[in-house]
């Protein structure tokens, strides 16, 4: 994953099959919609890439691990 927005966080999203994406929506702005299936793991990869794989696709977020907040009581 390559940055294409200087100190901007880059994301990808690899599904296995387009009928993973329930909704696709471009107004101004993008709206991307679908379902990565069963979680399999979430876990960082890199120090700043954070990969979510479900059983039907992987999203990757270019994010520091000391950038995510859990709310309290919510752990």
């Amino acid at each position: 994953m390559s940055s294409s927005n200087e100190g901007g966080r880059d994301f990808s999203v690899e599904l296995i099959s387009s009928k993973h994406i329930t909704r696709v929506s471009a107004n101004g702005g993008v709206l991307i919609e679908g379902t990565l299936g069963k979680l399999l793991h979430a876990s960082f990869v890199e120090p700043e890439i954070l990969e979510i794989k479900g059983d039907c696709g992987v999203l990757r977020l270019n994010v520091r691990k000391n950038e995510i907040v859990v709310p309290e009581g919510q752990v």
